[in-house]
Formats: C-alpha cells, sequence, structure tokens
C-alpha cells in the first residue's frame, strides 16, 4: 500500500524530538511521500531543512497561510515570491481565507490570497487552500480564475455536498479529508459518501486534528491509515482501493 499524506506540518516543534522516529513510522505504514506546506516567513527555514533531510520523502510548498497576514503582508508577499522563482516547491501554500477568530484583516486576506494564485499560474504550480468559514470568499476569488488551468486542494475540507460539487465541477480543485472524517459527529463521512473517490486525497495536517482512535493526541503522518480505512468503510472498498486512488489523484495534482 502507497499512501502520500498531501499536507502535514513536519517541520514544527512538536516533532523536534523525534522526528526520525515519526518518519520512519509514516514509511513503514506506507505512507512513503509527506507534503509539507508552509506558514510564513517564519517556517521557511524549518520547513526546507526536513525537506532537505529527507529528501526521499518530504516535499516542501511555499505560500503565506491566512492567519498570519497582517498589515505587513506585503513584505511576507515579497519573501514568498523570492521562494516560489526558485523552482524547489511542488506548490503554492498554504493560502486562503480564515475568518473564524478575526475579520480584521478580511481585505489583506484577499490581495494576499489573490497575489498568491498568480504566483500558482506564474510557474504552473497547484495551489493548496485553507478555508475556515469563507467559503463564499473563496469562491468568489476563484470563479475569476475558472478557466485558466489553476488547480489544486481545498485543504481539511468540512463543507457541504454543494460546496463540494462547486470545488470540483466549478473550480476544478480536489478535496483534501483528513482526521475530520474520522470523528462521530463531524458529519462529514455523510459529505464524503457522496463524492467520487477520484476527487480525494488524503492528508493529516498534522500535528493537528489526529483522527479516531488517535484524537487528541499529536497528530503524525502514519496515521493517515486510519484516515484511508475509514474512507474505505464508507464507501464500501478496500483499503488497497483508496490508497491507490487517492496516490494517484495526489500525482496528477502535484506531479511525480
Amino acid at each position: 500500500m502507497h499512501l502520500i499524506d498531501t499536507h502535514t506540518h513536519l517541520y514544527l516543534s512538536s516533532f523536534k524530538n523525534d522526528i526520525d522516529k515519526v518518519i520512519a513510522r509514516a514509511v513503514d505504514n506506507g505512507v512513503t511521500k509527506m507534503f509539507l506546506p508552509n506558514i510564513d516567513s517564519g517556517t521557511i527555514n524549518s520547513m526546507n531543512k526536513i525537506a532537505d533531510d529527507y529528501t526521499e520523502y518530504c516535499f516542501p510548498m511555499i505560500g503565506l497561510h491566512p492567519t498570519s497576514v497582517n498589515g505587513d503582508f506585503e513584505k511576507e508577499l515579497r519573501i514568498i515570491e523570492s521562494e516560489v522563482s526558485s523552482g524547489k516547491y511542488i506548490a503554492v501554500g498554504e493560502t486562503g481565507i480564515d475568518l473564524y477568530h478575526d475579520k480584521t484583516y478580511l481585505k489583506e486576506q484577499l490581495k494576499a490570497f489573490e497575489r498568491q494564485i498568480r504566483f500558482a499560474l506564474e510557474f504552473n504550480l497547484p495551489v493548496i487552500i485553507h478555508a475556515r468559514d469563507s467559503f463564499n470568499e473563496l469562491f468568489e476569488t476563484l470563479k475569476k480564475y475558472k478557466n485558466s488551468g489553476l488547480k489544486g486542494v481545498f485543504h481539511a475540507f468540512t463543507g457541504t455536498v454543494s460546496q463540494a460539487d462547486y470545488i470540483i465541477n466549478e473550480l476544478n480543485f480536489m478535496l483534501g479529508i483528513g482526521g475530520i472524517v474520522t470523528f462521530k459527529n463531524s458529519g462529514l463521512d455523510r459529505v464524503v459518501k457522496e463524492i467520487d473517490l477520484s476527487h480525494i486525497v488524503l492528508e493529516t495536517d498534522s500535528p493537528f486534528l489526529a483522527p479516531v482512535p488517535r484524537r487528541g493526541k499529536r497528530n503524525e503522518s502514519s496515521y493517515l491509515v486510519f484516515i484511508a480505512e475509514k474512507i474505505s468503510q464508507i464507501m464500501n472498498i478496500n483499503q488497497d482501493e483508496v490508497a491507490e486512488i487517492t496516490t494517484n489523484n495526489a500525482y496528477s495534482i502535484f506531479g511525480k
């Protein structure tokens, strides 16, 4: 079984004492590729060190997370633009809009998001979208790029079936499904049941959002097997098929 964790923050301090073991456990569980989304300028060096130390398994992305957008976002974007032009990143992200805690910088988030879309188009990279309480704002921006060839993933998708349909059919994006699908009362399992597996990639978002039966603990890439197992149960297919299809989906977005 070959799995790809399309979204894992292995460079954060949660892993500083046992990163070797964390990656070894992932590989032992069939998770042979792990994609690292950036947060802001403060995480670029630590992310790239992990990618450099584990070149066979870990692949970096570059972007400015919406919760890191503030009045000084232009400075951050200049750094992201300089990095993306280096050619060493597999995607732009994570970027997007987050209105869950604070709407103070909505205007700035929208500007930062659209600039990063243009980076993705300029360098022919997929874009990884963080969406929290912001589907309407994201859709309004993305519909302008409908025929541009833009592609990517709506990371940590927790929306409705109709929102999933719009993302898949109108925007040509895939859905990143993680540990939330295993949570008993999330309702995401009922949404996923209505989505064809050809539109799904798997992710952990580690160290956050650990799936059942590890909920409440530090998440890690090896736990992707629990997410694959849950999806196999939802769709009534075997886990190897889930692994094969979602891995091919990841390659179709990120390339080999």
